[in-house]
């Protein structure tokens, strides 16, 4: 009988996350900020002397949706920094490698979101009006991201991620920083919208 293959993973606190079988107990905000931390976005393919990672892209949507919805409570704006944690298990996949994957992967992304959202206070499921102001926040980091370090003249990005309101994103510009920063202040931002929450 063949030995059941192995679908956890040692975090650096100690966890031992079923990926399968997710639990809310084996999830911490410094196994997330640290996994996503060094996860770097766009396949690495980017300028600059670090790779734009899936932590500094998260504090960017965070702040991107608090400029779609200001006056939205704090524990959306954790769920808009939260919106890509499960990348801290599974990496980052560029959407054309999601497609090949298939399902499955969709699924897996699923039961982790509901087992960090749970762990932090938040719904498993996050209503869809929030859903889609997160998404919107997303496509216009990516449409930034796109353009600044990825290579993308804006025409190109626009037709992916479509144009977004120059007024959102007027003073914000992609930061690369050590990941050790990043990690240090995705940590930093969660356990400040946390406290909001109260």
């Amino acid at each position: 009988m063949a030995t059941p293959k192995r679908a956890w993973q040692r975090m650096l606190s100690g966890r031992r996350l079923d990926l399968l079988d997710p639990t809310p107990v084996d999830i911490e905000i410094e196994d997330i900020a640290h996994g996503l931390a060094f996860v770097a976005r766009w396949n690495g393919q980017t300028h600059g002397d670090y790779a734009y990672s899936v932590a500094e892209h998260s504090l960017l949507v965070e702040t991107l949706f608090g400029r779609i919805a200001p006056k939205t409570p704090a524990k959306w704006r954790l769920a808009a920094l939260l919106h890509d944690a499960p990348e801290y298990v599974i990496g980052d996949m560029i959407s054309p490698v999601k497609a090949a994957v298939g399902p499955g992967y969709g699924v897996l992304d699923d039961r982790l979101t509901a087992a960090v959202h749970i762990r932090f206070g938040l719904p498993a499921v996050v209503p869809v009006q929030i859903k889609k102001q997160i998404k919107k926040a997303d496509k216009i980091s990516a449409w930034m991201e796109a353009t600044q370090i990825a290579g993308f003249s804006e025409t190109e990005a626009s037709k992916f991620f479509g144009k977004p309101d120059t007024t959102i994103i007027d003073d914000l510009a992609i930061v690369l920083r050590p990941p050790v920063e990043t990690r240090n202040a995705f940590t930093q931002r969660h356990d400040t919208l946390l406290e909001e929450m109260g």
